[in-house]
C-alpha cells in the first residue's frame, strides 16, 4: 500500500517542480526585459519554452515577450511575425488583442505594412 502512495508523491511533486520552474524562468524574462537585456529575456523564455507541456497555455504571453524584445532590438519583422503567430494560432486569446495593438503601433511608426508584399519587408 505504501508503494503506490509513494509513487503518486512523486509524480505530484514533479509535476509541481515542473510548474515553478517555468514561473521561475518567466518571471526571470520579465526581469531582464524590465533592465533592458534581450539576450537574457531571450535565454530565460527559451528555458520556459522546453517547460510549457506542463501549460501550454503559457505560449501566447512566451510569444508576446519575445516579440516585445525583438521590437526593442529593432528587429521589427520579426516581432511583426510573432505578433502575426499569436493572432494566427490564439485568436481568442487577451494576447491576440495584445499582438495586435503592437503590429498597430508598428505600423503607425512605420515599422509594419500589412499591405505591402512579403518580400518588400
Amino acid at each position: 500500500m505504501r508503494t503506490p502512495i509513494i509513487l503518486l508523491l512523486a509524480l505530484l511533486a514533479g509535476g509541481c517542480s515542473s510548474r515553478h520552474a517555468l514561473d521561475r524562468h518567466l518571471d526571470e524574462a520579465y526581469r531582464r526585459y524590465q533592465a533592458a537585456d534581450c539576450g537574457g529575456t531571450l535565454l530565460a523564455l527559451s528555458q520556459a519554452e522546453r517547460l510549457k507541456r506542463a501549460r501550454p497555455g503559457v505560449q501566447p504571453e512566451i510569444s508576446l515577450l519575445r516579440g516585445q524584445c525583438l521590437e526593442r532590438q529593432g528587429l521589427y519583422v520579426d516581432a511583426a511575425q510573432t505578433y502575426r503567430f499569436i493572432q494566427a494560432q490564439y485568436p481568442t486569446s487577451e494576447y491576440a488583442f495584445r499582438a495586435a495593438a503592437r503590429l498597430e503601433t508598428l505600423r503607425q511608426l512605420g515599422h509594419y505594412r500589412p499591405d505591402a508584399p512579403a518580400a518588400a519587408r
